[in-house]
């Protein structure tokens, strides 16, 4: 038999707000799909269906390129509230 799964399915929050266009210097929005290592979470776990992962993988890689998103954030600086100065 097929195994069940443990967790319960996760649905992508953009095409039930029927999302079209993101944009790169909307920074609050990118934090829900980033990890506190600014990091690009993986659709497992932030429920995203292909098409907005993609949109929110080019979006990030914008706005790291004009400098509003760190590119990662090392192991060594301990940062205590990562998305406090993304507004």
């Amino acid at each position: 038999m097929a195994e069940r799964r443990k967790y319960k399915k996760r649905f992508c929050k953009y095409c039930e707000a029927k999302v079209d266009f993101m944009d790169y210097k909307d920074v609050g929005a990118l934090r829900f799909s980033l990890s506190e290592r600014y990091k690009i979470m993986p659709r497992r776990l932030t429920g995203n269906c292909k098409r907005h992962q993609d949109m929110i993988s080019t979006v990030i890689k914008r706005a790291r390129a004009a400098a509003l998103v760190p590119y990662t954030v090392t192991r060594k600086t301990v940062v205590t509230a990562p998305f406090e100065n993304l507004r």
